[in-house]
């Protein structure tokens, strides 16, 4: 079954108009159906709360509002009209450290800069045909962070945060 990608809404949030019509020029090429567009994390966040779009598609480093506050906006404002939409981080950043960060703040799926048409279609459809349970703690809200579910799992944890959570805590949501 082929993904009908014409009924789509994806928004752009990305400070470089070079790079920002490149993407515009390649969600076109596939047959998008909407493509909306913002030069920062504060116009993305509004575009955001206006016209829900199916999937973000954000640059880290911006102003005003970078990424990861657009991020965090979209996953904790009372104000985002979806808490859950995927975030997708494209940057030039690569560095685990910077991974980690946007994973921590919600971020669902992760691509470094300089990328390929191919790369971005493969993380949309990712998000589309994967969608993520997201957790709620009281220091958390956004995609489950695990990749794999471990069935039948009977040995030790190997974390210690793992032993410290009380599942109590923990809400899945979606």
């Amino acid at each position: 079954m082929a993904m009908r990608l014409d009924l789509l809404s994806i928004l752009i949030v990305e400070d470089v108009a070079p790079m920002r019509q490149l993407l515009m020029a390649i969600l076109s090429a596939l047959g998008v159906g909407t493509i909306l567009s913002a030069a920062s994390g504060d116009e993305g966040f509004d575009i955001f709360c206006n016209e829900t779009p199916d999937i973000v598609i954000t640059d880290w480093h911006m102003e005003p509002g970078d990424g990861i506050e657009l991020t965090q906006k979209i996953r904790t404002s009372p104000l985002s009209p979806n808490k859950t939409a995927p975030v997708i981080m494209l940057t030039g950043f690569s560095a685990l450290k910077k991974i980690e960060q946007s994973r921590d703040a919600g971020v669902t799926e992760y691509l470094s800069k300089p990328f390929t048409a191919e790369k971005l279609i493969k993380r949309i459809t990712h998000v589309i045909e994967n969608p993520r349970d997201f957790i709620l703690t009281a220091s958390y809200f956004g995609p489950d962070r695990r990749r794999r579910e471990l069935t039948g799992y009977s040995g030790p944890y190997r974390r210690a945060a793992d032993t410290s959570v009380d599942m109590n805590d923990v809400v899945l949501v979606g």
